[in-house]
């Protein structure tokens, strides 16, 4: 069975220092987690990608698969932390093709059910 490859995007702001900051931090993370799918959206620029995801706090990740949301919000711009998260969800959506699990319900991300469906509206404009 092939493993399982994430959408792993970044929602972040040419004008945000921390966004700036972290571009190196994500391009590590791309070295370091070859094999997915990785996507930096500046969300004035590319506003139309956005769609209705209000973002607060930058950075800003979305990880998914296949379409499914598994997690999506801030993070500290640290490259352990990014590479945790992918780690565990990239386990998580190998579960689930594996059938040995289920996508995490919208419910489970812990946002506005607005902003789940927006999260989830870019996912699957991501998986097309």
């Amino acid at each position: 069975m092939s493993t399982a490859v994430l959408d792993i995007v970044c929602l972040c702001a040419a004008w945000c220092g921390t966004c700036r900051e972290y571009t190196a931090t994500f391009a590590d993370l791309q070295a370091a987690a070859p094999g997915h799918r990785y996507r930096w959206i500046d969300i004035e620029d590319e506003a139309d990608q956005v769609g209705d995801i209000d973002v607060e706090t930058f950075p800003t990740l979305m990880l998914a698969c296949e379409g499914h949301v598994l997690f999506a919000g801030p993070v500290l711009p640290r490259l352990n932390d990014a590479q945790r998260l992918v780690a565990v969800h990239q386990a998580q959506a190998q579960a689930v093709l594996s059938g040995e699990g289920k996508w995490p319900a919208p419910a489970a991300l812990g946002l506005p059910d607005d902003q789940a469906e927006a999260f989830a509206a870019l996912a699957q404009a991501l998986a097309a």
